[in-house]
């Protein structure tokens, strides 16, 4: 037992050392060099002892928030003008060089994680941007310092080349502060990046595992595994004496065959666990105010058995917008696979890397595969102010070299879609056809200023077949904002297609805002 006097010094360095009680405890989301977003109620929160007062104090609002039993506390700024730099108090705490802004978070896989630096070789535009500094930019990234930084060429060369590149002419354009956070990780798969909440509560989800778990495919899986389970049984018994018999003469037993893997269960995660990557990069910001979401992610698909990348993005935005609880902020999402296609005007920084114009092929190209196609994430649309940044025409490849071009194109969108703008930002998107004898009348929405083609001496890239389910190429002309197709192989057209493949740069259909037309077929087959 420690004398009296020893035990009340350790008890006093015990005190010392340990946080207040009253200590108020911020999200490391709230750090000098911060945005704040502008035009909404703005939340300010944190922890402290339960029943605490918290007062926030900004610009000339000034706000007391009691904290709950669970030591949580909210206070919501009245709606902000863009400006600053300006001090945010929380408690005893000030949080200087504020800005007021709108703020994006930039999320998905490697497309969106690589850093400026493994571009600045191959992208002349976004080496340029980055040897500058920018006083309005602000960058946040999960990592060793977890706080915001101002834009400078240290800070923008381990950022985000994606992110930085839609925040820096996005921020030229509007002129207010912009905030970039980054949560992504190379090589992830969407079921990673939503709650396992999310995924569980969403209807449409529990719908395509029920489906699967009943269709043919699963069988099919079940059956194989059935199949290779037993050989692998029958080889086990086959070698086990083996292995006996040459270790009781000392010698190396022969390899040991190996178990086949069981077929994943549906709707669950075939590696991995379903929402780690969102709790550890996402989480963190959840409920800090922002403007939208830029998504970069798809080739490594669901990895959530049975369910596909399209219906796992619709629990995956539904699932983000329910818990930042800030309605349905603008989703944008760059189109998979990276391009494929021409460009209407190679001579445009951001269309300097698409593939060039091509004679058709003398046959018709196998289509794309079923799950992971432009038509595929094309579908993503159908979610509420969800929009694609068309790919097709800024450069192919696993990481395109052309980042400065997709963040053009993102910005492009973001201006009409979450800005109010009226600029186009997508091209002619297929949306009924009409058959009557022996042609077919293609009726298409975002025709902007007027459907176009380039190159070649008429629009191509579209093919037609009969009942006999066989395509052929088809002759095409422009009657104001449709396509008329026709072909004398065929007399009696049953379907159309246009740049059914992965690869199209002999399909060239556009608008005349430059904007490429993407893949669509009107069958099933």
């Amino acid at each position: 037992m420690l004398p009296r006097s020893n035990a009340a010094r350790l008890l006093a360095l015990v005190f010392l050392a340990s946080p207040l009680q009253g200590e108020v405890v911020l999200p490391k989301v709230f750090t000098p060099h911060m945005v704040l977003q502008r035009g909404m109620a703005v939340p300010v929160y944190g922890t402290a002892a339960p029943g605490e007062k918290v007062a926030v104090k900004f610009r000339d609002q000034s706000l007391t928030a009691t904290a709950g039993p669970d030591g949580k506390w909210l206070v919501k700024l009245a709606a902000l003008e863009a400006g600053g730099p300006e001090v945010l108090t929380i408690g005893d705490r000030q949080i200087e060089d504020v800005l007021v802004g709108d703020v994006w978070i930039g999320s998905g896989q490697s497309n969106m994680d690589m850093p400026v630096s493994a571009y600045l070789a191959g992208d002349p535009v976004l080496a340029e941007a980055a040897r500058g500094s920018y006083p309005k930019i602000r960058l946040m990234k999960k990592g060793a310092k977890d706080a915001w930084q101002e834009a400078t060429p240290d800070s923008i060369a381990g950022f985000s080349a994606l992110l930085f590149s839609f925040g820096f002419p996005l921020q030229k354009d509007l002129d207010v502060p912009v905030g970039l956070m980054v949560g992504a990780v190379g090589g992830t798969p969407s079921g990673f990046w939503l709650s396992e909440d999310m995924f569980r509560g969403d209807p449409a989800c529990a719908g395509v595992v029920a489906e699967f778990e009943k269709s043919p495919e699963h069988g099919v899986l079940i059956e194989r595994y059935n199949t290779a389970k037993a050989k692998f049984d029958q080889e086990q018994a086959a070698w086990q004496p083996l292995a006996a018999a040459a270790k009781q003469e000392g010698k190396t037993p022969p390899p040991a065959p190996r178990p086949p893997k069981p077929p994943g269960k549906a709707g669950e995660a075939e590696k991995g666990k379903i929402g780690q990557l969102f709790e550890a990069h996402i989480r963190p910001y959840v409920g800090f105010g922002i403007k939208g979401v830029l998504w970069d992610q798809g080739e490594s698909r669901t990895n959530i058995v049975g369910v596909d990348q399209v219906t796992l993005m619709g629990a995956l935005v539904g699932g983000w917008r329910k818990a930042w609880g800030q309605g349905d902020f603008p989703f944008l999402y760059v189109q998979k696979p990276s391009g494929g296609g021409c460009a209407f005007d190679n001579s445009q920084p951001e269309n300097r890397l698409a593939e060039k114009f091509a004679p058709l092929p003398g046959t018709i190209p196998r289509g794309p595969g079923a799950d992971y196609s432009h038509e595929v994430f094309l579908r993503i649309m159908k979610y509420p102010n969800t929009h694609m940044v068309t790919s097709s025409d800024l450069g192919a490849g696993v990481h395109p070299a052309n980042k400065s071009g997709y963040g053009a194109r993102a910005v492009q969108v973001a201006l009409a879609t979450a800005y109010g703008r009226k600029n186009e930002y997508l091209g002619p998107v297929y949306s009924s056809h009409k058959i009557a004898g022996d042609k077919v009348t293609l009726n298409f929405t975002h025709t902007g200023k007027g459907m176009a083609f380039k190159d070649g001496g008429a629009p191509q890239g579209f093919m037609i077949a009969g009942e006999d389910k066989k395509f052929v190429w088809a002759d095409a002309r422009i009657e104001g904002d449709t396509v008329v197709l026709s072909s004398a192989k065929v007399p009696q057209p049953a379907a159309a297609r246009y740049a059914w493949s992965n690869s199209f740069p002999w399909a060239n259909l556009f608008n005349r805002d430059g904007l490429p037309a993407q893949p669509f077929r009107t069958d099933s087959w």
